[in-house]
């Protein structure tokens, strides 16, 4: 079956994955003819260095395609940009994409929610449970690079829980509390819940179908681990958070019960 998506899955005897859906930043070739983004532009909205923060321990799932391609933390009849609206006002194609291809990219999306919802199930029947660390970024200088960033409206970490059942609200505390309990270069860490983000359509599909035996936490950082206009990253804080989500990872591994919490 042809596809124009591409990914990379490690899997671990874990209940644990971590995911970074918009890392990629890849075109197909078939769709270059028709693509008209500039690189700076499409990074700016993509989530780059959230690949290597997910290279953890446990089940690594990363996509290679850029959002700009295929979206899929987006309902399929959003999932492609074929309208600046869908696109932070941007212009992707200089000409619409031919209607097979399109066809191509949304079986692309039908067929990720399918081979997600297999390693979920293998993962629940494997060990009865699973929890997601769904890893984003999000840009806080919407104006212009010298822009101040409003740190009350931009927490520099939002956790996207608002889709979670309430059985998992001893996970997402002890994830709250590990991250309060830790630095970033020498400075506390503001972390708030579903004040930016409360989490995309994948893990609200997630949870709708498995949310009884899971918990999927939407991470996004605010780029301050790079500069968001020209994509050169601050390669010490990209490490800082990744030596976070470990110390979050062992907190809830250590956690008491934590495999039938609620």
């Amino acid at each position: 079956m042809p596809t124009l998506f591409q990914y990379n899955i490690k899997k671990t005897d874990s209940p644990f994955w971590a995911f970074a859906i918009h890392d990629g930043h890849h075109i197909d070739p078939a769709l270059l003819p028709y693509y008209q983004l500039e690189d700076t532009e499409q990074l700016r909205e993509e989530d780059p260095y959230t690949g290597s923060m997910a290279e953890l321990p446990v089940n690594q799932f990363i996509v290679r395609t850029s959002r700009f391609q295929l979206d899929i933390n987006r309902k399929i009849e959003e999932a492609i940009y074929l309208t600046p609206a869908l696109a932070w006002g941007l212009e992707v194609w200089r000409e619409q994409p031919p209607a097979t291809l399109v066809a191509t990219l949304q079986e692309d999306h039908s067929n990720m929610y399918k081979q997600v919802d297999s390693w979920i199930e293998e993962t629940i029947a494997r060990h009865g449970y699973f929890i997601i660390f769904d890893l984003h970024s999000y840009n806080a200088k919407r104006l212009n690079p010298e822009e101040l960033v409003d740190t009350e409206a931009n927490p520099q970490i939002n956790l996207g829980t608002h889709y979670n059942q309430e059985r998992w609200r001893p996970v997402i505390d002890r994830v709250m509390e590990s991250v309060k309990n830790q630095q970033i270069i020498d400075q506390a860490i503001d972390i708030r819940e579903n004040v930016k983000f409360k989490g995309g359509n994948l893990a609200q599909h997630i949870l709708q179908k498995f949310g009884d035996k899971g918990c999927v936490l939407s991470i996004e950082f605010r780029k301050d681990f790079m500069d968001e206009w020209t994509g050169i990253p601050f390669m010490p804080m990209v490490q800082s958070y990744k030596q976070l989500l470990l110390h979050v990872l062992k907190s809830l591994q250590n956690m008491p019960g934590y495999g039938s919490a609620g």
